[in-house]
């Protein structure tokens, strides 16, 4: 007897969250092998990650799942495009077809090369030798072709891969934002540059101990709303967030005992991930409702908390007493002082660590070797050179290494290409959503001069947090903000600050 659209809808939902569950555990496995795994074990996680995908491909793809999917959208619940259950069948709908595209034989091929492509990677990188990387990186950047071709496209194979972190997003769209934001940017670096200003950054590259720094961060970290009876922090080679479940988020970074603001500002930036995580509704685990937009989406959280919030003179008003307080090295230092070097804008060979100003350069830079890469303009032997010539041309400095140069990010090793747009994404959806909050509670920096930082985090799990993928970014920009995606939110923000500071 044919099932009913009722029943289908159902059923979808049952084994999407049995996927979910698998899925999780496969996220804990690649979180220990960032963090706690032996290098002995690399192998066999490599065999652990592809048995798991394996696994979730062949029961999502299997055609069962699209039998179910086409009767649920013939259920009565299709006709309000903008119902809950809509939302979910037109997620599942996309998942499943670009799914079905993909053979098992690379899903899992694609787990295993880049699980071993990421020891090799951390390998590499702390030897710092490129060319030691370089086989495991062809063999991503092949299965990485494969998958383009596999999935389809209608201008070129980039378009395909960037699907998968910005849906409906492509070359052409995203060089045209970042076009407007290079023609804005650009003149304010060089005016900073010009400027005779300079911050005291001894201030901040002086004796942080450790564990110091580690309790202070988880302070600050709990302060903004990130709950650690659902998360912990640890250290890895390159941090990051880990939402592997509703209940177990967890943050990781990497602690400099000469340099405050690298793993502070790393805390903040990964609290913001998974301040989004822990807002996703947990009732709607398994279903598309309980994950994130898009990953610009995602880095605009992580940005907010990290540069517009944890930036800001507001924050340390709260905060820099505190600080004083616990680093013997910032007692004396007058606070202005302090704000200054925290805000320091200069070229340097490390995304992580840039500031505000110049960070999206360094995203361009990864954004066209990644399209001229895919484009078959470049070869992957070239990176190193093709890298370095880059960063001379927009920031004026040439890494000394390959781990300060193009070996300093996980992303290739882990597969991730397509994924690098989305920071700079993610820093302009942060300053158009942070300036609407702002209109609609003028009080917030007085607020966070008092150390409260709930509003802020309640007015994001209103307005994005609660409604996971029922809207896309586009539509999540213009229902908050009542405009599309620009580039002046941001551009007004950065000038207004810098300007101030640097006496522009």
């Amino acid at each position: 007897m044919p099932t009913s659209p009722d029943n289908a809808y159902d059923e979808l939902v049952a084994i999407r969250t049995e996927l979910s569950v698998l899925n999780s555990c496969a996220g804990v496995l690649g979180w220990d092998e960032r963090t706690n795994m032996p290098k002995g074990a690399a192998d066999i996680r490599s065999q652990q990650l592809a048995l798991l995908s394996g696994m979730i491909h062949e029961k999502f793809t299997s055609p069962h799942m699209g039998e179910l999917i086409s009767t649920a959208e013939n259920g009565d619940f299709m006709k309000d495009a903008d119902s809950e259950k809509a939302a979910i069948m037109r997620e599942i709908r996309r998942e499943y077809d670009k799914s079905v595209k993909l053979p098992k034989e690379l899903v899992e091929e694609l787990a295993r090369v880049t699980s071993l492509a990421q020891g090799v990677w951390a390998e590499a990188r702390a030897k710092k030798d490129f060319a030691m990387f370089l086989p495991k990186l062809k063999e991503v950047i092949n299965l990485k072709h494969r998958q383009a071709e596999a999935y389809g496209y209608q201008t070129e194979p980039y378009d395909a891969l960037i699907d998968d972190y910005e849906p409906y997003a492509t070359v052409k769209s995203i060089s045209e934002v970042f076009a407007k934001l290079r023609a804005s940017l650009v003149p304010l670096v060089h005016a900073i540059a010009d400027s005779k200003r300079r911050p005291n950054m001894k201030i901040v590259e002086n004796d942080f101990p450790v564990d110091l720094q580690e309790k202070f961060g988880k302070a600050a970290s709990a302060a903004i709303g990130y709950d650690f009876d659902s998360g912990r922090l640890d250290v890895t080679t390159h941090p990051f967030c880990s939402g592997i479940a509703p209940g177990d988020v967890r943050i990781t970074t990497r602690y400099n005992p000469r340099h405050f603001g690298e793993a502070f500002f790393g805390i903040m930036h990964e609290s913001g991930h998974a301040i989004y995580e822990q807002g996703l509704p947990a009732e709607k685990f398994g279903t598309p409702l309980q994950e994130a937009v898009s990953l610009g989406i995602h880095e605009s959280q992580s940005r907010m908390w990290e540069n517009l919030v944890g930036r800001s003179r507001a924050f340390w008003t709260h905060f820099y007493p505190k600080a004083q307080a616990t680093f013997s090295s910032f007692k004396g230092v007058a606070f202005d002082d302090f704000y200054f070097a925290i805000n320091n804008v200069e070229p340097s060979f490390i995304r992580v660590e840039a500031d505000e100003v110049t960070y999206n350069l360094h995203i361009l830079i990864r954004f066209e070797i990644e399209r001229d890469l895919f484009a078959g303009k470049i070869k992957a032997e070239e990176l190193p050179g093709l890298w370095n010539a880059k960063y001379k041309e927009y920031l004026g400095i040439v890494p000394k290494n390959d781990a300060e140069g193009c070996l300093q990010d996980i992303h290739w090793s882990a597969g991730l290409f397509g994924y690098f747009a989305t920071y700079a994404l993610g820093n302009l959806y942060a300053s158009q959503f942070f300036a609407k909050a702002k209109e609609e509670m003028p009080d917030l920096d007085k607020k966070f001069a008092a150390g409260d930082f709930s509003d802020l985090k309640n007015w994001l799990r209103k307005n994005i947090h609660s409604y996971g993928k029922r809207y896309s970014a586009e539509q999540l920009v213009k229902r908050i903000t009542g405009k599309p995606l620009s580039h002046e939110p941001m551009m007004s923000y950065l000038k207004t600050k810098f300007g101030e500071l640097y006496g522009l």
